[in-house]
């Protein structure tokens, strides 16, 4: 197991792009780090440049304290699966696992004692003679990690390996991931940009946006507090609610459409000061008063099983807003409800710096 570090580290592409600005984190070891964003954000460029098969352009890498910039991936010590297994078609389950371990001159006997008890873990041993046309998604999947895990590397890196398969088969192979990094204690670093992986896989989340860190945090922290706008609206399914709103007198904020709602928690912000409030649609309540209601143009309807979703947009405003309500909620269409929540449940961001306020 290993700790891994990154400094001050900057992608550049000729041209000036620039696919990672600056970043800095530490991750600990044995630790299972996720990087989650939106597609384009830098995370799986992140990864190659942690695997070395980029080379970045400032700053520094280290794995347990030892500079690797200038070391070839395969002097790294890490291992990685790919989104799309890149597995051998030519080879069996057997030898796409051990061809790792014979390129490193290990001995026929270790390495099959090693293959041999990694498919005992994988449930692969009555599939070590097939070649992976004649395996499920699930299953080479489970070759591809099998493959890696062998090798007992000091990092595994995960590039969106789950996002070739279907729904059902992503939940079970989720499970068997964390379930297998906290057997196996390894230092694991995921890239996803699907936050329901991101939040149930991660002991600690990154999230990154145009090549940059916009937060790092447990997913508990960065669901309930998140660091901005592009947090809010991004982690959450359905996302947080966002109004505009401008402070108008001393504790006292004017949504656009003329809303007006007063809590001490905006006393210490500038008149005129430009604000959107985030309410997440769990905390929304149709049934009961609370301290802040808005009113709403309902336009849809949706079930989920145990729960259900209204959609509408703020009267006379185009703010779209969506509350959670039970499953069995006797909704009719296109008519005007009043959204209630308490202040105790409303984040605050400046509107133009997309910061969190409060």
């Amino acid at each position: 197991m290993s700790s891994l570090s990154l400094k001050k580290v900057e992608k550049i592409y000729p041209g000036g792009v620039k696919a990672i600005q600056s970043m800095n984190f530490d991750i600990k070891d044995g630790e299972f780090v996720v990087l989650v964003g939106p597609s384009g954000c830098g995370k799986s460029t992140m990864l190659r440049l942690i695997a070395g098969l980029e080379e970045i352009t400032k700053g520094e890498i280290y794995i347990d304290d030892e500079l690797v910039n200038d070391k070839e991936p395969a002097d790294r010590d890490i291992a990685m699966v790919f989104q799309n297994y890149a597995l051998y078609p030519h080879m069996t389950v057997f030898e796409n696992m051990a061809y790792g371990l014979k390129n490193r001159k290990i001995k026929k006997e270790k390495i099959n004692e090693l293959v041999n008890e990694v498919a005992k873990t994988l449930e692969l041993s009555d599939l070590l003679l097939r070649k992976p046309k004649a395996l499920s998604g699930g299953q080479r999947q489970r070759v591809a990690m099998g493959r890696a895990i062998v090798r007992e590397p000091k990092v595994f890196l995960f590039d969106e390996p789950l996002s070739n398969l279907d729904a059902k088969l992503r939940v079970q192979m989720r499970l068997e991931i964390k379930q297998l990094q906290e057997r196996l204690g390894v230092t694991s670093i995921y890239v996803t940009h699907d936050q329901i992986e991101a939040m149930t896989l991660g002991q600690r989340l990154v999230l990154m946006e145009k090549g940059r860190i916009e937060q790092i945090g447990t997913p508990i922290e960065v669901y309930e507090y998140p660091s901005s706008i592009f947090v809010a609206s991004f982690i959450g399914s359905p996302p947080m609610n966002l109004v505009k709103g401008k402070m108008i007198r001393k504790s006292e904020l004017e949504l656009n459409g003329g809303l007006v709602i007063k809590s001490e928690s905006f006393e210490d912000f500038d008149i005129d000061k430009q604000i959107t409030i985030g309410v997440r649609p769990e905390h929304i309540v149709l049934n009961k008063k609370a301290e802040c209601s808005i009113k709403v143009n309902t336009h849809n309807f949706e079930r989920q099983g145990a729960d259900s979703f209204i959609y509408g947009t703020v009267l006379n405003r185009e703010d779209k807003i969506i509350a959670r309500v039970p499953h069995d909620y006797d909704y009719k269409n296109h008519k005007t409800i009043d959204f209630h929540f308490d202040y105790t449940n409303m984040h605050c961001f400046d509107s133009n710096t997309g910061l969190r306020l409060l």
